[in-house]
């Protein structure tokens, strides 16, 4: 038998009247997590800058604040990454609102009830959850801020060895310069070398995630 039509649903001058605060709700909401976001990466930048100061303040000043200031910036990176995943459901509300709602009903006043777009939203409401990963998460704050962060920390970390106290002569010379308490320099260098990897790895995989995941929302098949 063929699949039966789905019906219109219809929405009440009331019920278009609450969706509009509905949304307005919603936006609010994702405007206060977005200014949360702004706050740790402020702080990170603030952090580095601070690092900047002592390390460079005089050539016998040490690296290491700069190396510490890698690791702050890390945790920070996964705060704002934490905080990401909340902006991100009140964000996917107020998009998927626009898209479904206000959009065509500026285009030709048909809202397109039988695609069920409202039932997804509703879905969302009875069981809210989070749309995207944690992993998910912290590759969009390493694409957006943290990956060119990182770079530059790290770029201020070898740049102090070569040149500090005086320029050095030769890469071994810079890898001892990187020596840090009993852990060897190659040891420091290459585990942030390392961590860059990962981080750029990171932010490619869920580039592409987000691509595909892209092609659902638009097909409304998804919040996220």
């Amino acid at each position: 038998m063929p699949d039966e039509p789905r019906k219109r649903r219809e929405f009440t001058q009331a019920e278009i009247g609450a969706l509009a605060h509905l949304y307005r709700g919603e936006v609010y909401r994702s405007t206060i997590w977005r200014t949360r976001l702004d706050t740790t990466t402020n702080w990170s930048v603030l952090s580095l800058g601070a690092a900047f100061s002592l390390s460079f303040s005089s050539p016998q000043a040490s690296a290491l604040p700069l190396l510490l200031v890698g690791l702050l910036i890390v945790i920070l990176m996964f705060l704002e990454a934490r905080r990401y995943r909340y902006f991100n459901v009140w964000r996917a509300r107020a998009r998927y609102m626009e898209v479904h709602f206000f959009a065509p009903m500026l285009d030709d006043g048909d809202l397109h009830t039988e695609e069920d777009w409202q039932r997804v939203l509703a879905r969302d409401y009875w069981r809210p959850q989070y749309h995207i990963s944690l992993f998910t998460a912290v590759g969009r704050r390493i694409r957006r801020n943290y990956l060119w962060i990182l770079l530059v920390q790290m770029a201020a970390y070898i740049g102090k060895l070569v040149i500090h106290p005086v320029s050095a002569g030769s890469l071994a010379q810079v890898i001892e310069r990187a020596h840090t308490g009993p852990v060897h320099g190659a040891v420091v260098l290459g585990t942030g070398f390392a961590c860059l990897g990962a981080f750029a790895l990171i932010a490619w995989t869920t580039g592409r995630r987000d691509a595909h995941r892209t092609a659902l929302r638009d097909r409304g098949l998804s919040l996220g």
